[in-house]
């Protein structure tokens, strides 16, 4: 006869199992963007807050990238699309992403941040610790010169989107670029999952997206 012990590892496995199974169905939302860019934080202040409506965000692994069109110099300097405040705020950003992984913590700073920049003012970025109730580690991880590597992967891993961005936010769900439609995330990410726990967001919308808009997914503009 079996004894306690076999039935309650039994129980964790099934349960970790469960929850594995659940966790694997997520859609993977994809956003590269930059930080002072005015496109990107109207789409993270009024658009990409949408994933905490409904519970939407249960289904989701949200991915931010902060890097979007800046360069890296021969010397190894970053030349960003908004001048060197936007290098910072990329590299505090990235430190945040980095040392809360939790998502809604990260975004609740992040979304403050953006809210912000929407509001030019943009200076005001370093209340948003106290406002989401995270500590100041990501001052020490610029500091360190941390936020620099991070940086540096995010470039990497933006010079090899296949097709590469034309434009930022660059909007990806399961790897497949939006392009223009990015707006229109939520529809893609119901669209896309697969799973029996359908948060109440993709309840009001149809089951298919249009077919013209099928057909340009993946491919360039």
């Amino acid at each position: 006869m079996a004894s306690p012990g076999f039935f309650t590892c039994m129980l964790f496995l099934l349960l970790f199992i469960s929850i594995w199974s659940c966790h694997a169905q997520n859609v993977t939302l994809s956003v590269y963007y930059e930080t002072l860019c005015p496109y990107c934080a109207d789409f993270v202040a009024n658009h990409l807050v949408k994933l905490f409506d409904n519970r939407l965000f249960s289904i989701v692994d949200l991915r931010l990238v902060p890097w979007g069109n800046a360069v890296i110099r021969s010397d190894g300097t970053f030349l960003c699309q908004h001048g060197p405040g936007e290098c910072f705020l990329n590299a505090i950003e990235a430190c945040t992403i980095s040392i809360y992984p939790n998502e809604e913590q990260y975004f609740r700073f992040i979304l403050c941040v953006e809210h912000l920049v929407s509001e030019n003012r943009p200076n005001e970025w370093v209340n948003c610790f106290n406002q989401t109730g995270l500590a100041t580690v990501p001052i020490d991880c610029y500091k360190s010169g941390y936020g620099n590597v991070l940086e540096n992967q995010y470039a990497d891993e933006t010079a090899r989107l296949n097709p590469s961005h034309k434009f930022v936010p660059w909007v990806l769900v399961n790897g497949q670029p939006l392009q223009e439609d990015f707006k229109n995330f939520v529809s893609y990410v119901c669209n896309a999952y697969k799973g029996e726990k359908v948060p109440e967001a993709c309840h009001p919308l149809p089951l298919m997206i249009s077919s013209s808009k099928k057909a340009t997914l993946g491919y360039p503009v």
